[in-house]
């Protein structure tokens, strides 16, 4: 009997214990053996992006759109740039112009993998002393090579030489949109700017009278905008003498603009062009640099059809 008492209180004990404990507790017991099985949303979210997946991986560059960078050749970037000469200028080149820039691309050199390039077009001596692939992808190294041989005497030197050399003619002039754009480029030409310092031209923090004192030495190197640009040859304060090469900057800034499509700013660059470098370019004294990533003609199409 005794022993029947303790057995009845031990199993009161037990239920009590069980009705003390969470029902999360008890359902956690329950399903702690069991295989989750996987949604039937989920099976199909994986399903689809590995569809996805096959599907970019199959894709063409062409295919995948405007995000994708294209190499373009060299008759597409002569293409890019006399199309963007003459609807700016709402002009048309004649047969003759337009032979004597062909005649005037020399060479395509691809700078590295970021998709960077330079197109010279103007009359080059000894413009390649080895294979592009060679080439780190920074603008110094790969102005040595346009310039050939003749470099350090042409953007090295500092001191003037009386009858060869006139204070305030840059030999190398790159032009951008923008003033932070034209440091970024200066720091790229750095180490041929340490005895001859580069001309900063433009007008964020700079006075023009600053400029023009600076112009009373020798230039090799000189970096700006167009509007300040042409304000100095205006004042003959810059001299082209001296220009062998023009450096165009390519670069898109964060809204996607560029030296050829921020609207004032093109304007400026074009009557720039105009005034002092297209007639020096189709006689061969001039020779033009694209630097950066220029849209191939079909992705030029469609830019000009959207501005229209």
């Amino acid at each position: 009997m005794g022993a029947a008492t303790a057995t009845a209180g031990a199993a009161a004990a037990t239920k009590k214990q069980q009705k003390l404990r969470p029902k999360n507790s008890i359902r956690k017991n329950r399903t702690k053996n069991k295989k989750k099985k996987p949604s039937n949303n989920k099976v199909k979210s994986n399903e689809k992006k590995s569809e996805i997946g096959k599907a970019a991986a199959a894709e063409t560059p062409t295919q995948r759109g405007r995000n994708v960078v294209q190499r373009a050749t060299a008759s597409q970037q002569l293409s890019f740039f006399v199309n963007q000469y003459q609807s700016a200028n709402r002009v048309q080149l004649s047969s003759l112009e337009l032979d004597s820039l062909k005649e005037f691309i020399h060479v395509l050199i691809n700078l590295d993998s970021s998709y960077t390039w330079l197109v010279v077009m103007g009359v080059m001596r000894n413009a390649l002393q080895g294979p592009a692939q060679n080439m780190t992808g920074k603008l110094d190294e790969n102005m040595k090579i346009v310039f050939g041989s003749s470099w350090k005497q042409v953007l090295f030197e500092k001191h003037l030489q009386k009858g060869h050399i006139d204070p305030g003619c840059p030999a190398l002039l790159v032009i951008s949109s923008s003033a932070l754009r034209s440091l970024e480029l200066l720091r790229e030409l750095r180490s041929l700017t340490k005895e001859c310092h580069a001309a900063k031209l433009f007008s964020k923090h700079m006075k023009i009278e600053e400029q023009v004192s600076i112009l009373k030495n020798r230039v090799n190197i000189a970096s700006g905008t167009p509007s300040r640009i042409k304000k100095l040859i205006d004042i003959e304060a810059l001299g082209l003498s001296r220009l062998a090469v023009i450096v165009l900057d390519m670069h898109t800034d964060v809204k996607g603009y560029s030296l050829f499509t921020l609207p004032q700013v093109r304007d400026e660059f074009w009557d720039l062009y105009r005034s002092y470098f297209h007639q020096p370019l189709l006689e061969g004294k001039v020779r033009l640099c694209l630097y950066g990533p220029v849209p191939t003609d079909l992705e030029a199409k469609k830019s000009k059809a959207n501005d229209d």
